[in-house]
């Protein structure tokens, strides 16, 4: 088994990013790897800034509609959580295929507003038409993940 893996998220059938990570663990459902910020330059979100540096630590599993990424700076204070909601992750030899449903969640470190995102591109992309069942699980997924990130123990209790 590898250490070195290649993140594949797709949207909408097209490649959104690809990028090395690193195999922190896999029990054989959840698989947890660790990258640096994949993307060019800096991604200011307005609640939060992506820059080079930053390290996630990203949980992806074979059977939940989501992915959760511990968001790092280079110097190891904890900015937050993003979550995607997506289909249940397919590892292969050296590749993790995730494909995004659109709907995400942030969940910042300081205590700060849990923030549902992208709702509006997931109302567009027609899933609901398309794929009424993936759909109906997709909204579930966020669901659940925000009414975890509201509990006391917050989302650090899915990653244990």
């Amino acid at each position: 088994m590898s250490a070195l893996l290649t993140v594949h998220l797709t949207k909408a059938g097209r490649t959104k990013i690809r990028y090395p990570a690193t195999r922190v663990a896999d029990d054989g459902d959840r698989i947890t790897v660790r990258a640096p910020w994949a993307a060019e330059g800096v991604r200011d979100f307005g609640f939060v800034r992506f820059e080079p540096g930053d390290v996630f630590v990203e949980y992806f599993w074979r059977t939940r509609w989501y992915a959760v990424k511990e968001v790092r700076t280079a110097d190891g204070v904890l900015k937050g959580w993003y979550c995607d909601v997506t289909r249940p992750a397919m590892v292969r030899e050296g590749e993790i295929l995730v494909e995004d449903l659109d709907l995400d969640l942030w969940v910042p470190a300081d205590g700060g507003p849990v923030l549902r995102l992208d709702e509006d591109e997931f109302a567009a992309s027609g899933l609901d038409r398309t794929d009424p069942r993936a759909a109906a699980r997709a909204v579930r997924a966020l669901d659940a993940l925000d009414e975890q990130a509201r509990t006391p123990e917050g989302l650090p209790a899915l990653l244990r």
